[in-house]
């Protein structure tokens, strides 16, 4: 059976740290998890006049997080909190998630892929959780990124249930935003304590979910499954 190719979307900067030239980047977790669960992960540059050609050559579609929001203006009439917005980068994960939703292929959106995904059917989110819903979860939790900081609930007889077995799993937590009303042909199929949307995946999709944690990092059984599935589907 052969290693499956997965594309896995960049961040950018336009200067500092790395260097003063405009750069991109991706955490190595991103690839590594996918390379020891028996994939190669494919970085892609954000330039949508490829994503035709890209549909030929990937097996699945990983739509990573980042420091960064996206522009409200594609969903709200109001800016409430939105911060460091990337539109180069969002338009072009629009664009290739549109393309994949069109074929069998899997997709997996983590944290802000989750909610690219979102907006990109239609659908909007909450700009700022603690501006917005009384909440006694730390959703940029204060502990770690690889360790877990709450429980969530996962619906049952969902894809994601059926994949890590389990009605409640801890998660580690990165965010100020989450999804509100869902996109065209998505469910809610994961929640934390507060209400907050934990996961969401594509009735019509054979494989196409949304997590709002970063199982990138593999704390727990749970995310192993998900990265394993979600190969497993690309071969």
């Amino acid at each position: 059976m052969k290693n499956p190719i997965i594309g896995i979307t960049l961040d950018f900067e336009n200067n500092g740290g790395y260097s003063k030239f405009p750069w991109y980047a991706i955490r190595e977790n991103y690839l590594t998890c996918l390379y020891k669960l028996g994939a190669v992960p494919f970085p892609i540059l954000h330039e949508s006049s490829i994503n035709n050609r890209l549909l030929n050559i990937l097996d699945g579609l990983v739509i990573t997080g980042g420091n960064f929001d996206i522009n409200p203006k594609l969903y709200s009439k109001e800016d409430l909190g939105s911060r460091n917005i990337k539109d180069k980068r969002t338009n072009f994960e629009i664009d290739i998630f549109k393309k994949f939703l069109d074929t069998k292929k899997p997709i997996l959106g983590i944290c802000g892929g989750e909610q690219l995904m979102n907006i990109a059917s239609g659908g909007n989110l909450i700009q700022d959780i603690n501006k917005s819903i009384k909440t006694t979860i730390f959703h940029e939790q204060q502990n770690p990124r690889n360790e877990v900081s709450h429980e969530i609930t996962i619906i049952k007889n969902s894809k994601l249930y059926n994949i890590v077995s389990n009605e409640k799993i801890e998660v580690n937590s990165a965010h100020h935003q989450s999804v509100k009303n869902l996109g065209k042909d998505f469910i809610s199929t994961a929640s934390a304590s507060d209400g907050v949307i934990e996961a969401i995946e594509h009735i019509k999709h054979p494989w196409c979910i949304g997590v709002q944690w970063h199982p990138e990092f593999l704390i727990t059984d749970a995310d192993i499954a998900i990265i394993e599935d979600f190969v497993l589907n690309a071969k």
